[in-house]
């Protein structure tokens, strides 16, 4: 739904030439519904000429693109259109270099006062001084020519900070040769650090995208237009690598660190978490697949370990961590009992729990916080489970999001903690696929899932008894996934579902055998 508001402004755009006549007499209340309207429309044009023209001193996409009163359209949770955000980066770098220039030129008929007179009416007029990219939505597995993803996005913004350095210093340089100091050297190049504009963006660095990002960085110390880093997420880079970034960064703005695939280690980790303490603000940590295994420890490892408690200890905003895939079986005390905030979010994914982890968690500072909960490739089927069931009561007011995928849990285990789940009233989001789960068990598991009122997703296994005569008992995780598949008994299955969700009035809960859908984390508000 529209209002008339931005049905106007969508007329307004239409024409390029009129627009941009037009600009400068239309209020400045109207400039964010002219934004909107010419991103959904893609009239690159017109937004290139609306970002040169801003009247605000922020230009905030998560606060302009949202749902409001004259567009319903939730625009900044999609995949955000390639060219519109070039044409924003572009109308960046044309008000830059607009206000550079004309903050150079010559005026001898003109006293010093009223110069800077005429700049601080220049500066009140053109107030831009941040521009917020950080709601944009990253692309996920998906690739989509039309979009642009967070990688693109990054060495996109990389380049322009680089390039209007270039150009600030190539002008700096041309106006100062025409305005020889006393001595006759050219003036000071410095440029007028009030002209200066943010950029702040959550950077995905890689190792092909590392030295652009890093010549970025380092030129937007001294550059009219400065990248400022909010989430970082850096992939398959060493520790020397990821120092240099992290040591380039605004301590005051970084809010969350991922570090995926990095092969690190222990030792290679310890060297990167002498940093961490510097970011005050940062309240996410992500370490997937760094390759941390604390069962065959040396001497050195373990200095390495105790170390990383030790920064643990001073990270004091961090609510939300990662350690998919870390062996840290045993030492989950020793690392979250340090955290002075309780965690919103755990994953712990394949991490090789003992009955001591998951006990701790239950009895812990974090499990009535936790909102997020990912236990995926631990064995809930033994010794685990208990735990697991305290857990989920501790958890049972805050838990929207449980991700239990190939934890072994077979009807038994599911009969036992089905209690406890039904329980957890905000549970939006859960996922027990691949686990050798019965048909009847799958319907004990809806009956209950349809009493949650806010459940909205249930990502769930094939039943064991709808794959084809000879599957292996108990089933590995390749068996569940690459066995046959009796179409005929699963959609049986299927319309025996669909008759619970219809009974109970839950049409609006999603279930599906699907494990990676697009739709299924931008339906939730984590956070």
């Amino acid at each position: 739904m529209h209002s008339l508001v931005f049905f106007c402004a969508q007329k307004v755009i239409s024409d390029h030439a009129s627009t941009r006549k037009a600009l400068d007499y239309i209020p400045r209340e109207i400039y964010p519904v002219l934004f909107k309207a010419a991103f959904l429309d893609l009239r690159t044009l017109v937004l290139r000429d609306v970002v040169q023209r801003w009247p605000f001193s922020v230009l905030n996409f998560s606060t302009i693109l949202k749902r409001c009163k004259h567009c319903d359209r939730d625009v900044i949770r999609e995949k955000p259109n390639k060219q519109c955000l070039q044409a924003v980066i572009m109308g960046v770098k044309d008000y830059l270099i607009n206000e550079l220039r004309q903050s150079r030129i010559p005026n001898t008929r003109k006293s010093k006062a009223s110069t800077s007179q005429d700049n601080c009416k220049l500066r009140k007029h053109r107030p831009l001084r941040v521009v917020d990219l950080t709601g944009l939505q990253d692309d996920g597995d998906r690739q989509d020519a039309d979009t642009i993803g967070q990688w693109s996005r990054t060495v996109a913004l990389a380049k322009a900070c680089i390039e209007i350095s270039r150009t600030s210093r190539r002008d700096e340089y041309n106006s100062s040769k025409r305005r020889k100091g006393k001595n006759g050297s050219p003036l000071d190049g410095a440029f007028d650090s009030q002209l200066s504009v943010e950029i702040h963006a959550n950077l995905f660095v890689t190792s092909n995208s590392y030295g652009t990002v890093k010549d970025a960085l380092l030129v937007g110390k001294s550059s009219p237009l400065c990248l400022k880093c909010r989430d970082l997420r850096a992939e398959e880079l060493s520790a020397k690598k990821t120092i240099s970034i992290l040591e380039l960064l605004d301590a005051v703005v970084l809010r969350k660190l991922e570090l995926r695939y990095n092969n690190l280690g222990l030792c290679g980790l310890n060297s990167v978490f002498l940093y961490l303490p510097t970011f005050e603000n940062l309240i996410s940590l992500k370490l997937p697949y760094s390759n941390i295994d604390v069962r065959h420890m040396t001497s050195e490892m373990e200095e390495s370990f105790q170390s990383m408690v030790s920064v643990f200890s001073h990270l004091p905003n961090v609510k939300e961590l990662n350690l998919a895939s870390s062996r840290l079986s045993g030492r989950i005390r020793e690392l979250l009992s340090v955290l002075q905030k309780p965690l919103e979010s755990l994953e712990l994914p394949y991490c090789y729990l003992l009955p001591a982890d998951a006990t701790y968690l239950a009895n812990s500072h974090h499990a009535p916080f936790l909102r997020k909960l990912d236990l995926s490739g631990n064995n809930l089927s033994d010794v685990l489970l208990n735990p697991f069931c305290q857990i989920l009561q501790q958890a049972s007011t805050s838990l929207v999001y449980l991700d239990i995928m190939e934890c072994r849990v077979m009807d038994r285990q599911l009969t036992s903690f089905l209690p406890a789940l039904k329980q957890c009233s905000q549970l939006q989001y859960l996922s027990c696929f691949c686990n050798p789960i019965s048909s009847q068990g799958l319907k004990s598991l809806l009956h209950t899932a349809v009493q949650l009122p806010s459940l909205k997703i249930v990502v769930h296994p094939i039943p064991v008894d709808c794959y084809e005569e000879g599957l292996p008992w108990p089933p590995s995780t390749y068996d569940l996934i690459d066995y046959s598949i009796d179409q005929q008994k699963l959609s049986r299955v299927d319309a025996e579902l669909n008759e619970i969700r219809l009974k109970a009035v839950r049409t609006d809960i999603v279930t599906t055998v699907e494990l990676y859908n697009d739709f299924s984390l931008d339906m939730l508000q984590l956070y």
